[in-house]
């Protein structure tokens, strides 16, 4: 480390060095066994000062809906997922500023007790690592003729004349998808000739979900995550539910599983004992699912969404929950749940604030798809269900007359959209939107109903492997 990573100097006058410390760490294996156990030397970066000691310190990251949208594309092509790691990642950054660090414990050299380490690439703890080890990475997949999908910069494509690859990078870890074997041996021999790489195979964890394989396709799950969960509350203690909310129970929030969490934490301040029943709920639910997978088969290819929302639900309340849910190879992809920023005076207009939140999302989800090699162009309309036709009327009418300008603002955005071939609007029952759990309550068969629409499945009746 000391030969490539910093050089030992005389501290220039003025200059005060930054201290570190050793973390010691083991690293987990997803059925909870050790792995490993890990060393780190960490820069103690909060002492840093902007302006002199960094400049800048942003970094972008993968977005998990990109990884869910590999994924499926994955599962809809019937190829093969594969993973690498990169080891001490922001060791691989150049500096751009003079950084000295004292000499680590443990590692003084004997003579040279006074000298200081000038740091030659970055260490964990610098507040500019994260930034450094990514423009490393960017600048290595450019000159390897790699090109960065425009809607996510962790996303990077190649097209060759034998075949295409796709790489996401999530921090130092790499999903890669390739048309063939070849493409792929090609990108992980260039990324180990660049950087130490551990080339994990087939991938089975990425960001705390299980990938597994199945005749159908794959399945992602969070058994684990869940038992984590269940323990620290105490695994013995909870039964089992089949559904995450008592619909005969009222609280001052509407709440599901998909958005409990946000909503229960507005309460964390002064929690009653009927919120602690609810997340004693929840957690029965969790318990009850915990071996149920989001799963991505061959078929549909078409990218969809579906659209809902609740009006004014509670006398204290004044906004309403927007929801939404896009599927890819019947499986969910991207969703949201989120409580609404205005104040709508009808469920028509709540509906209506959600469509336009949908909007930005099925263009982003688009565009994304637009960089993908031999997705069929140009790329089709999406299809958006709502289950309200007032608000479907108006939003294929042409015409606003209404005195809200931001029902207005709305209005134009969605109509653009609809104009330009981005989305279509088309009704869907009720019963028959699965978005419906992101913004109410539910009862046991709606939400079974709900959840094998979104293509959440016991892992068991798919035959994962």
């Amino acid at each position: 480390m000391q030969n490539h990573t910093w050089e030992l100097v005389d501290l220039p006058p003025g200059i005060k060095p930054l201290s570190s410390k050793w973390i010691f760490k083991r690293k987990m294996k997803v059925d909870g066994t050790i792995d490993k156990y890990k060393a780190r030397l960490v820069i103690k970066g909060y002492r840093q000062k902007e302006g002199l000691d960094y400049f800048d310190t942003y970094s972008p990251v993968s977005r998990i809906t990109s990884i869910r949208m590999i994924l499926a594309i994955a599962a809809l092509r019937n190829i093969e997922v594969h993973q690498m790691d990169v080891k001490t990642a922001f060791f691989n950054g150049e500096l751009d500023e003079e950084i000295y660090m004292e000499q680590p414990e443990g590692h003084v050299v004997s003579g040279q007790e006074k000298k200081v380490c000038r740091l030659v690439k970055s260490l964990y703890g610098l507040k500019q690592a994260p930034k450094q080890w990514h423009e490393k990475f960017d600048n290595v997949m450019m000159t390897n003729d790699f090109k960065i999908n425009e809607c996510d910069k962790c996303v990077y494509v190649k097209t060759t004349d034998i075949g295409y690859v796709i790489l996401c990078l999530y921090v130092d870890d790499i999903l890669i998808v390739g048309s063939n074997n070849e493409m792929v041996k090609r990108t992980k021999n260039m990324l180990n000739s660049r950087f130490d790489m551990k080339d994990m195979g087939l991938a089975d964890t990425i960001l705390g979900i299980q990938i597994k394989r199945s005749p159908e396709g794959l399945i992602l799950t969070q058994s684990y995550y869940v038992d984590k969960i269940l323990e620290n509350f105490g695994n013995d203690d909870f039964g089992i539910a089949k559904t995450p909310i008592d619909i005969s129970q009222h609280l001052s929030k509407n709440i599901d599983i998909a958005f409990t969490i946000s909503s229960l934490s507005r309460f964390t301040s002064n929690p009653s004992e009927s919120h602690w029943k609810e997340i004693v709920r929840v957690l029965r639910y969790l318990r009850y699912t915990r071996d149920f997978g989001l799963h991505y088969s061959r078929d549909p290819t078409v990218l969809e969404g579906y659209s809902d929302a609740s009006w004014i639900s509670d006398i204290q309340d004044t906004k309403g929950t927007s929801g939404y849910v896009f599927t890819l190879g019947g499986g969910a992809v991207s969703w949201k749940s989120s409580r609404q920023t205005i104040i709508t005076r009808s469920i028509m207009e709540s509906e209506f604030v959600d469509l336009d939140k949908i909007g930005e999302e099925a263009e982003w989800l688009r565009q994304f798809l637009k960089d993908i090699p031999e997705w069929p162009k140009p790329i089709p309309t999406v299809c958006i269900y709502c289950n309200n036709q007032a608000t479907i009327a108006r939003a294929q009418n042409c015409m606003y007359n209404g005195k809200s300008r931001h029902m207005r603002r709305r209005h134009n955005t969605v109509r653009q959209l609809i104009s330009n071939g981005v989305i279509s609007i088309d009704y869907v029952k009720s019963k028959d939107n699965v978005t419906d759990p992101l913004t109410k309550g539910l009862n046991r068969d709606q939400v079974e109903n709900t959840s094998k629409g979104i293509g959440l499945k016991p892992k068991e009746i798919l035959g994962a492997m």
